[in-house]
């Protein structure tokens, strides 16, 4: 009988080639047994917090913490004070004036001698062509208010293009009572559609 070389049958034995099925098959194993671990676990130890999760229901009235204050009456001063702004700030008169009653929005840091350039952050109006300047208070509270008010140019300055213009005036109450105008902003509208078949 011949001896045979186990080492060369090996070597020149081909390899048997397994499915990549079979292949992947212990690592599915693997992940699906760490799966129902985890889940055996969350199920045990996940759902018992030890406290109960239940809204009771009551019939006592619901507690109102909202921190809108109450309205009160518009202060003559603040109306005063609108109306001093529109003559200096807005019309870019007397702008030191001005600047003692403007609030920290409208400021935006400027020292007073920025301040005095006239380079501020209210919207300027020919306040000289104005005819008619109504205002409507749209919320009035102890330390805060807003003001729409409606700059209503004469028929010589309309004539000219000055054109109506309506703004909303912001004002606040300072620690010290006194009230300064805060912002001061056009009120757009939304355009309106001409009407032409370009419109869609």
């Amino acid at each position: 009988m011949t001896d045979v070389d186990l080492d060369s049958v090996f070597e020149h034995r081909e390899k048997v080639r397994k499915p990549g099925w079979r292949k992947a098959l212990p690592w599915v194993l693997g992940v699906g047994a760490v799966a129902a671990v985890i889940a055996v676990l969350i199920v045990v130890f996940g759902t018992n917090s030890g406290t109960s999760t239940k809204t009771p229901i009551s019939n006592a009235p619901a507690d109102n913490r909202s921190a809108i204050p109450n309205t009160v009456k518009l202060e003559p001063a603040a109306r005063r004070v609108a109306k001093r702004f529109i003559e200096t700030a807005v019309a870019r008169k007397d702008l030191r004036a001005a600047y003692a009653l403007a609030g920290p929005q409208i400021r935006q840091g400027q020292s007073l001698k920025e301040w005095l350039t006239g380079n501020i952050a209210v919207v300027p109006y020919p306040v000289d062509s104005i005819s008619y300047a109504p205002m409507k208070i749209d919320f009035s509270y102890a330390k805060e208010a807003q003001i729409q008010v409606a700059l209503l140019p004469t028929d010589k300055a309309s004539k000219k293009g000055v054109k109506s213009q309506l703004f909303i005036l912001d004002m606040i109450k300072d620690k010290d009572g006194k009230w300064l105008v805060n912002a001061w902003v056009p009120r757009s509208s939304p355009p309106v559609p001409s009407g032409s078949s370009n419109n869609g």
